[in-house]
């Protein structure tokens, strides 16, 4: 048994936490990309400059995959030592997948404000930084984690 469906959930896991990082990073740009293109739509109709920087807002939620694809790489290296990952995996890339669709919710409110004002971009920032932290603080510790095992 112990070769069979536990070394199968094991592997879940390594995976597991890159596609849920993803599939949050994917929600999250998305969504903050529509609002972008609602802005620049307005601001084209108005003959007001579009900004470039609502690019940046949009991207912000793609850092999180790359945490995701960290620690997966930490799990790789520790496959042989447990089969029990699969847990870790699961709610570690969740934890960093909702970090990233709330901070593409948070960046498509910012695309909405600088489409209308044209203004608060480091503000923004800042906020977006704040969401961000959660999937740092999830992949730190997590790796932590597992460079106890």
């Amino acid at each position: 048994m112990e070769n069979g469906l536990l070394v199968q959930f094991k592997d879940l896991g390594v995976i597991s936490v890159l596609a849920l990082a993803a599939f949050g990073s994917a929600a999250g740009a998305g969504t903050a990309g529509m609002a972008a293109i609602g802005a620049w739509k307005r601001n084209f109709l108005q003959n007001k400059s579009a900004s470039f920087l609502l690019l940046a807002l949009t991207a912000a939620p793609l850092t999180q995959t790359i945490y995701g694809f960290i620690v997966m790489n930490k799990m790789v290296e520790l496959a042989n030592k447990g089969v029990y990952l699969w847990g870790i995996g699961i709610f570690a890339g969740a934890a960093i997948g909702m970090s990233a669709y709330w901070q593409g919710k948070c960046a498509a409110c910012a695309c909405d404000s600088m489409g209308e004002t044209g203004k608060g971009f480091a503000n923004y920032m800042a906020v977006l930084g704040m969401t961000e932290t959660v999937a740092l603080f999830v992949m730190v510790f997590t790796l932590v984690v597992l460079g106890k095992l």
